[in-house]
């Protein structure tokens, strides 16, 4: 078994179409949380704030700068995600292809690096 995050990407298109039928959107993706729970493989799913009331810390220049609300270009702003235990990419795929998501947006899927994946001396055991 292996551990996938399905990340959701939506646009300011996608993420004002999803509102407009919210409660629509939520009852479906409360119906395919229940069909992962059923299955076994759901671990955590989270969904995130409106991108304006967040903040970026940008680490381009000799000290880190904050700025108030999303990237500098939002095409497309992570706004949740979904973390499977499946055997393959194949099945986080499918998965993936399930989730009841609005024209426009994007599910990406990538698999979560174990702890005894990262290189030694990287100045990262694994641990937080």
């Amino acid at each position: 078994m292996a551990k996938y995050m399905l990340i959701m990407r939506g646009t300011d298109e996608s993420n004002a179409a999803m509102m407009a039928s919210i409660d629509e959107a939520m009852a479906a993706t409360g119906r395919f949380i229940e069909e992962m729970l059923k299955a076994g493989v759901l671990l955590a799913a989270e969904g995130l704030d409106d991108p304006g009331q967040g903040v970026v810390v940008d680490f381009g220049g000799d000290a880190p700068v904050v700025t108030d609300g999303p990237y500098g270009e939002t095409r497309e702003l992570f706004g949740g995600y979904f973390l499977l235990d499946v055997a393959s990419k194949q099945e986080a795929v499918e998965w993936a292809r399930r989730v009841p998501a609005v024209r426009g947006s994007k599910i990406e899927v990538r698999r979560v690096a174990e702890a005894d994946e990262v290189p030694p001396g990287s100045g990262n055991d694994g641990e937080i």
